[in-house]
């Protein structure tokens, strides 16, 4: 270390080059001249820099200004495009234009993610700066005035647009970006001309596959770097980087590496073109086909927020939303790719006989009220016997297990539940819990709400395998051991009936199988494991003839003599929800995220970057013939 790194700095930025004009003489650089030119005469001395009392003059008028006091104590007030904005020390002038209405277009700035201004599209005018600054850099002053839409602001937005279109290649018409891309939208706003490149564009690979679950075209990269800052910060597994100089520099795994991390799907999320590509969706749907329904993952029981994206009555992807108190923007890859279970291997009719014969022989189609006459024949000879159990899924939503466990003890006289759901799994230093199951809180809290006992379904086998219990009710047949093994102990029963969501070995082994409905496909709500408690909307009908796991608990309950007057999930709610001390401050209907875009209010930005949610179609679903 030298003398020089431990002086404090005078604020010079360099020494002043040989010749410079200063004002300090101990700084004039080479010799004096020999006859220096007569300066003028003075007739009388200098006078006293003093007054008559000896009090040092007057401070001349000139000098910096005084600091301004803060109009709003605690708060930075400036003023954006003419409109006064309150905002706190520190916000950044993109979060302070956006809270009045004004829109400053940026790639490289994500409010979760370091700062790199590299971008320069958000550069703008500032009152006490001389040039543009970034404005996803700069702290709003107080009494500031920033301007965004003049013309030195405009040509800057037009150049810079320009400049990463130079050798941007113009795939929008089989890029999966397209109708969510802001190049795309940022050239209709603020570039609109054709380019000016005569000579080609610098070609780069295609399709580099990054890793199992993404793919990179390096020649639609604009360098933003959110999906390095994102690797190196978010799940701190730094797998990405930029690499080369100039109109060749990229984004590429390091060597030796690929893209492996269980969060790699956030970096498609954060990339604002279409460089970045999910492996699973690509070139599957187009954005503007889909529409958006705020949901919850079900893939653990962290319970993130999300977005379901749907067609018709197939579901396409799941995208982080935004929530501060569980999953802030992100989600795992495992949880984002469960979406499949909802679109393949459904059971969409009701059966009555075991699966085993219903393959051998032809079966009658039933409607849903034979359906339910046969379940509630199976059971009414069981009502309040000692041979009936009770199996109920963490997976159901707390409208299912309310009226399911109301039914189960009210009507069948049963006491003991035990819980099934699927297997424990793997947790990671993130978001994803070892658990995964979405609901396994609400049922535990549902069930000392109701009065019920729970068991572990390790203890249902030898039950069952010692003749104790001979009739199993099941809402859902999800098992956390291996499904073939105790389908063959479900075999044994006498009476089993089953509500199940995907066909599996046990659900061949039910003497009344019921179809039931997937989250996606009715409202209700999830208790994840910290005891937060989520509303998620219903996207589309029903496949086949599925009924939400508390419409086939109501119509047994009216079948074996009982009363139930539920037409809904809210109606389940309002009616049950108050037996569980847990659910007393939460209102169903205030907690209910917004399902589609109103009129004159733009849609609440997605959990990765502002993408478009893409609310196209309510209702029922129309079949486009594509």
């Amino acid at each position: 270390m030298s003398d020089n790194d431990t002086k404090k700095p005078t604020g010079d930025a360099q020494t002043p080059p040989k010749g410079a004009p200063t004002d300090t003489p101990a700084a004039k650089i080479g010799p004096e001249p020999s006859n220096p030119p007569a300066g003028p005469k003075m007739d009388t001395p200098p006078a006293a820099a003093s007054g008559p009392t000896g009090t040092p003059p007057p401070k001349p008028a000139g000098g910096p200004p005084p600091k301004p006091q803060p109009k709003n104590p605690g708060f930075v007030t400036a003023v954006v495009d003419g409109k006064e904005v309150v905002v706190k020390p520190g916000t950044n002038m993109i979060e302070a234009a956006k809270s009045v209405g004004s829109e400053i277009p940026y790639y490289c700035y994500h409010p979760r993610l370091s700062i790199a201004a590299n971008c320069r599209i958000c550069l703008i005018e500032a009152s006490n700066a001389p040039k543009l600054v970034p404005a996803c850099q700069t702290p709003m002053a107080e009494g500031q005035v920033i301007k965004t839409t003049t013309p030195k602001v405009k040509e800057q937005q037009r150049a810079v647009m320009e400049f990463l279109l130079l050798n941007h290649p113009v795939d929008c018409s089989i890029c999966d970006q397209a109708g969510e891309c802001k190049l795309q939208d940022y050239y209709m706003k603020y570039d609109y001309r054709p380019s000016r490149l005569e000579g080609t564009k610098a070609l780069k690979h295609k399709r580099k596959v990054l890793g199992p679950r993404v793919v990179l075209d390096q020649e639609r990269c604009i360098i933003c770097t959110r999906c390095v800052r994102f690797m190196n910060e978010i799940p701190k597994e730094p797998q990405l980087g930029v690499f080369g100089r100039g109109s060749h520099e990229r984004i590429d795994v390091f060597p030796g590496n690929e893209l492996d991390s269980n969060y790699s799907l956030n970096t498609v999320d954060v990339c604002p073109v279409g460089a970045l590509l999910s492996r699973d969706f690509r070139f599957k749907a187009r954005s503007w086909f889909l529409s958006a329904t705020p949901s919850v993952c079900t893939g653990c029981s962290r319970g993130c927020s999300i977005s379901a994206d749907w067609m018709s009555q197939d579901t396409y992807r799941y995208r982080p939303r935004e929530n501060e108190a569980i999953n802030k923007s992100w989600m795992c890859d495992q949880g984002r790719l469960s979406y499949r279970d909802l679109n393949v291997g459904r059971v969409l009719a009701a059966q009555v006989g075991r699966g085993m014969t219903a393959r051998d022989t032809v079966q009658p189609a039933l409607t849903r009220k034979d359906a339910v006459v046969a379940a509630a024949k199976a059971l009414k000879p069981l009502v309040g016997a000692s041979q009936l159990a009770v199996l109920a899924s963490p997976l159901a939503s707390n409208e299912d297990l309310l009226a399911g466990l109301t039914f189960a003890k009210q009507t069948l006289g049963v006491t003991t539940v035990f819980v099934g759901g699927r297997p424990q799994g793997k947790a990671d230093h993130y978001l994803m819990t070892a658990d995964k199951n979405p609901n396994r809180q609400g049922l535990a809290l549902i069930a000392k709400g109701l009065g019920l006992s729970l068991k572990g379904f390790e203890e249902l086998s030898p039950a069952i395998n010692a003749g104790k219990v001979k009739a199993l009710y099941a809402v859902g047949t999800e098992v956390p051991t291996d499904a073939a093994a105790f389908a063959e102990v479900a075999a044994k029963l006498e009476v089993f009936v089953a509500q199940a969501q995907n066909e599996s070995p046990v659900t061949a082994q039910a003497t009344v199988l019921l179809p039931a409905s997937a989250h996606i496909e009715d409202e209700g709500t999830f208790t994840q494991q910290d005891g937060i408690t989520q509303r998620f909307r219903k996207a589309y009908p029903s496949k086949g003839d599925a009924s939400p796991h508390w419409k086939w608990a109501t119509e047994l309950t009216r079948e074996l003599g009982g009363e139930a007057a539920h037409a809904s999930a809210r109606d389940v709610w309002r009616a049950l929800s108050a037996k569980v001390a847990e659910f007393a401050e939460f209102n169903w209907d205030k907690a209910s995220p917004p399902d589609r875009e109103k009129p004159g209010i733009n849609p609440l930005p997605s959990g990765a970057d502002g993408r478009p949610p893409g609310y196209r179609e309510f209702g029922a679903p129309r079949v486009r013939g594509i």
